[in-house]
């Protein structure tokens, strides 16, 4: 979990996962230098924390240096997982149905004040279906020897999550689980859900056409 001051809403994120604790999952959360006590709200939880780089992939990048398991979930500090999330990724990695998935994520509902997040909660979970791209709202999980063949998620400031994505269906598709998770929509809330959507929309479309992510990440700022 890549945390950087969000002092307010984790210690109720890592309160949900304490299920997962308890069935000897470890929860790994990567501080890029929170200025408002996050790091240390994580450790009074009682989970692994690290001190990082700041930057979401770098983060993740070195929170899954130092995993134990072979299965590796990327969440969000804002994202929290459905109930029996361990036993959803398990059936789609191991089981038939599963298509013989090494990765995968979660379809996603937003949560907030906007009546145009469901919609956009929809157009996100089919979107992702129809295109094997996964957002890192989606809770994205991968078998650890996959991720590290692949060198992890590119240490960029922007759609690390969709070119991780990319690189993994250049191999194999998604498990596209339907059990949700939830994600704050406190971006779309706070800049307006339409200007957020079409912004989200202008950036998918110039990383697509070849734009650097540096470039669009000052633009999404």
């Amino acid at each position: 979990m890549p945390v950087l001051n969000e002092a307010a809403g984790l210690p109720g994120v890592l309160q949900a996962l304490t299920p997962l604790r308890a069935r000897g999952h470890e929860v790994i959360v990567v501080d890029g230098g929170s200025h408002d006590g996050s790091a240390a709200l994580a450790e009074a939880e009682g989970v692994t924390v690290l001190a990082g780089p700041r930057g979401r992939a770098q983060q993740m990048n070195a929170g899954a240096a130092v995993a134990r398991h072979e299965v590796l979930l990327f969440l969000h500090a804002d994202t929290q997982l459905p109930a029996q999330a361990d036993a959803a990724i398990a059936t789609a990695l191991d089981e038939d149905d599963g298509a013989g998935a090494d990765w995968g994520r979660f379809d996603v509902t937003i949560e907030g004040h906007s009546r145009w997040l469901p919609m956009v909660a929809w157009f996100m979970n089919r979107r992702s279906r129809l295109s094997g791209i996964a957002t890192g709202d989606q809770a994205l999980f991968v078998r650890r020897a996959l991720f590290q063949r692949l060198g992890g998620f590119p240490e960029q400031p922007l759609m690390e999550d969709v070119e991780l994505s990319r690189r993994l269906r250049a191999l194999s598709r998604p498990a596209c689980l339907r059990q949700r998770v939830r994600t704050s929509g406190r971006r779309w809330d706070e800049r307006g859900a339409w200007r957020t959507i079409v912004l989200m929309w202008r950036l998918r479309w110039l990383y697509w056409r070849g734009t650097p992510a540096e470039q669009l990440a000052r633009a999404y700022r």
